[in-house]
């Protein structure tokens, strides 16, 4: 019986449990709070979360059921992130719930999602520097485009040994939104600039709205053929959208799919934390270059929309609060725009002029993310 129950004690968690298990335990548990107590992207962070708890409890070898396992049914749920699956799934359901009408009302905020990709290519640079090969670099770039989906997607091509801590950087930037980003804004703002009220924006008519997402599609990956998967599902679920015929597919798309992606992801990338794998000085530096990355896109957005200022109109000035917003976490980053501009002039709405930038970001980050593809697979 002793020797039974030694046989049983050796199998289970307590038996095997180190110190690293507890802190990626402590750190599944915060998530968890954020998600819940402080409503940080709890539809991200309350499965990412649970999933660092699935994912860390110590486990014999050969029982089968860790998600590094091969034919464990947490190992079959990875393949999709692995493999890029999940998030092309989530861009159609992002493009069916995006109204581009703020964007093609006035075209010039493309120009700050463009611009607020500037700490992809920095931080780039920046891991480089500190002994990260090309594609990892490129792969720990994408952070800044705060884009979670992109940033797995283009991982998963590059450099999938460092899915895990890299997709975690993502996802938690994101949802520190909040944040990160008003210190930022204000620090490069003036109260003057931050009380400037921009124009209306003009109405957009139906067949505008259906040309893009064709336009959008032709362009973008005639420039980035790289790009086809992300983009090609961003401009298909937009044109479920907008075309009106195809209702129930849209509904679909922008529902019951990314919901079901969204759990899928957030859950395997959380179980892909095992302290083993994912505690290292390199993860380290990934959480650093993250930051860095996202700091600099939000910069770069609201730099660009002052600098835009300089050859336009008085009336025609923007906010540069919502050049922050071209980063893509949409729509968080919107309503952070909103929420400060709304402290200096509690009757300037800027969300509306926001969401043209912050759609715009998820165009340009899945772009960036074409471009590193193509120069590092």
């Amino acid at each position: 019986m002793a020797q039974l129950f030694q046989t049983f004690f050796s199998m289970t968690g307590f038996a095997n449990l180190d110190y690293k298990y507890l802190i990626m335990i402590f750190v599944g548990i915060i998530f968890i709070y954020l998600a819940i107590k402080k409503e940080y992207e709890p539809l991200l962070l309350l499965p990412i979360g649970f999933g660092i708890l699935i994912g860390n409890i110590p486990l014999m070898l050969g029982l089968n059921v860790g998600v590094y396992e091969k034919g464990s049914v947490l190992n079959y749920l990875y393949f999709g992130v692995l493999h890029g699956i999940y998030p092309p799934l989530i861009f159609l359901g992002i493009g069916a719930m995006t109204d581009f009408s703020t964007l093609l009302s006035n075209p010039k905020t493309l120009l700050l999602g463009a611009a607020a990709q500037l700490g992809i290519f920095t931080t780039f640079i920046g891991a480089y520097l500190l002994g990260f090969s090309l594609p990892e670099a490129g792969s720990i770039g994408i952070i800044g485009g705060a884009d979670g989906p992109t940033a797995i997607f283009l991982t998963s091509k590059l450099a999938p040994t460092l899915l895990g801590p890299i997709a975690i950087a993502a996802y938690s930037y994101m949802a520190l939104v909040p944040v990160i980003q008003p210190p930022i804004m204000k620090l490069l703002t003036t109260k003057k600039e931050r009380l400037i009220r921009m124009k209306k924006p003009r109405p957009v008519k139906k067949t505008e709205k259906i040309i893009f997402p064709i336009a959008g599609f032709l362009i973008t990956t005639m420039i980035v053929p790289a790009g086809i998967p992300l983009l090609g599902m961003l401009f298909l679920g937009n044109l479920l959208r907008e075309s009106g015929v195809t209702t129930r597919l849209a509904k679909t798309a922008s529902t019951a799919l990314i919901d079901i992606c969204t759990i899928m992801i957030g859950v395997c990338v959380g179980a892909s934390t095992q302290a083993n794998i994912f505690l290292t000085s390199s993860s380290l530096k990934i959480f650093v270059l993250g930051a860095l990355a996202f700091a600099f896109s939000s910069a770069g957005g609201v730099l660009f929309a002052k600098f835009l200022n300089l050859f336009l109109k008085p009336e025609d000035k923007i906010n540069p609060l919502i050049g922050a917003a071209g980063v893509s976490a949409v729509p968080d980053s919107a309503r952070v725009a909103e929420s400060v501009g709304l402290q200096d002039d509690p009757q300037n709405h800027l969300l509306m002029h926001a969401m043209g930038p912050n759609v715009a970001g998820v165009i340009g980050s899945a772009i960036a993310a074409g471009i590193l593809l193509s120069f590092f697979k």
